[in-house]
């Protein structure tokens, strides 16, 4: 969050935000830290309610309320987050991008550095499921629960895989910004519609996996023009009232799906991949977020808010890694007491009553993965100077993505002896290491 030696810094993981909070230089965007935290929080909550186990005719089934209850779809409009995300990432990247232009050695490394506090964190849940994936084999487990419940704990790795590729394509996006502006904010959204126009209009379904660059590089690029411009209120309206329209004659005339997340048993995804009803909601949520800046960047020069955005800022990567671990672990614990609380079907009225004690149990079992994972985020802020340069952080991370993509769609087990996707495994860990570490510079004496 600040710059400070390790002399400097507090132990304890409430004295170092309080520190930081107290040395934040004053020109700080307080905001793009909250709205980074209150994205992935929300992301959180809204896969902690949209998951509905229930045990029906002994059996239990993951159901997915949207499925259950249609009428929910549209709460996905509030939930569906993964836009601000991109564009305070774009707001991020830019500003450190171009201080690392001031230094040589920062610019060499800084593809890695911005890799190593995105990686790094992977590592312990990927191994974690395959340790389980091995134990539950052994064990006799079927390999399609094996698969269900690995692919649904790892659904957080599908978009990080995509912002990582979005990341490492800093340096060019960047150049381009500098020599097209907003332009090329509206090519790649006209990108994105001929995409979705020939994909979805002439049934070429393969094209449309090219949206994940054209819709969040366009979202990123925004970013980009609010680190440089500060954002505009009559912008911010106009974004409004773009994005109103342009959803409203996607999803009526030309009848996109209601749901930003993806429905089981719907053809059509606006997520996966993406289609341009994510930049229609990317553009409301981008226009609510430019109005209320001001007024929370001067309730974050509170000392105490502050404090809290960058307490849960410390701890954001472990929570979105490990927020779905959370629920298949609650899960087993109501199965292990003979499926309590899994009886009643999702959507009546009881069952959202019950959803105060789901979610205080899932708050509840994250304090121990926090506990233990972490340290393998605050580590990354802290590596060290041997880091790779550009060429090798890029490779690593195109195997790392690779080895997660494989993963998030298909399960991390597999047919034969070990009973693991070992080659998904080994792409991911062996990026990371490729990603992340470098030679130790040369010393002479």
């Amino acid at each position: 969050m600040v710059d400070g030696t390790a002399s400097e810094m507090p132990k304890g993981i409430l004295a170092r935000a309080r520190w930081a909070a107290v040395n934040t230089p004053e020109k700080r965007n307080r905001a793009v830290d909250l709205y980074r935290a209150v994205a992935i929080c929300f992301v959180v909550l809204g896969h902690w309610l949209l998951v509905a186990p229930v045990i029906r005719n002994g059996d239990l089934e993951l159901s997915i309320l949207l499925a259950e209850q249609p009428w929910t779809q549209f709460a996905t409009w509030l939930f569906q987050v993964m836009p601000v995300f991109f564009f305070v990432g774009g707001y991020s990247n830019a500003l450190s991008w171009a201080s690392a232009q001031k230094d040589s050695e920062k610019r060499r490394t800084w593809a890695a550095t911005r890799l190593t506090r995105l990686l790094k964190p992977t590592v312990p849940l990927v191994l974690l499921w395959a340790v389980a994936a091995f134990i539950a084999g052994r064990m006799g487990v079927s390999r399609e629960l094996i698969d269900a419940a690995s692919q649904a704990a790892l659904v957080p790795i599908w978009f990080l895989a995509v912002y990582i590729m979005i990341t490492v394509c800093v340096p060019v996006s960047a150049w381009v910004w500098q020599r097209l502006g907003l332009l090329s904010v509206a090519l790649l959204a006209l990108g994105a519609i001929a995409v979705d126009a020939i994909g979805l209009g002439l049934d070429q379904g393969w094209l449309r996996w090219s949206n994940y660059g054209f819709v969040w590089l366009a979202v990123h690029q925004l970013g980009y023009w609010w680190k440089e411009t500060g954002g505009s209120k009559g912008l911010a309206v106009a974004f409004i009232a773009l994005g109103i329209a342009w959803l409203y004659l996607l999803i009526g005339p030309f009848g996109y799906p209601v749901s930003m997340v993806s429905v089981p048993g719907e053809e059509v995804s606006n997520t996966r991949p993406p289609t341009t009803a994510m930049l229609a909601v990317g553009s409301i949520q981008i226009g609510l977020v430019l109005l209320l800046e001001g007024p929370i960047n001067r309730w974050l020069h509170r000392p105490a808010p502050w404090s809290l955005v960058i307490l849960l800022n410390q701890m954001i990567m472990s929570v979105y890694l490990w927020h779905i671990t959370a629920v298949i672990a609650l899960i087993g614990i109501a199965m292990t007491l003979g499926g309590v609380g899994l009886s009643l079907e999702p959507g009546t009225g009881i069952w959202w009553l019950q959803r105060l004690p789901w979610l205080f149990g899932l708050v509840v079992l994250m304090i121990p993965f926090l506990a233990i994972f972490m340290r393998f985020e605050n580590a990354s802020r802290t590596a060290g100077s041997a880091l790779p340069g550009q060429a090798q952080a890029v490779f690593g991370a195109i195997l790392t993505c690779a080895g997660l993509v494989m993963i998030a769609l298909n399960g991390i087990g597999a047919d034969g002896p070990v009973g693991v996707n070992l080659i998904a495994l080994l792409l991911a860990l062996f990026g990371v290491g490729l990603a992340t570490i470098g030679r130790a510079p040369k010393t002479t004496v």
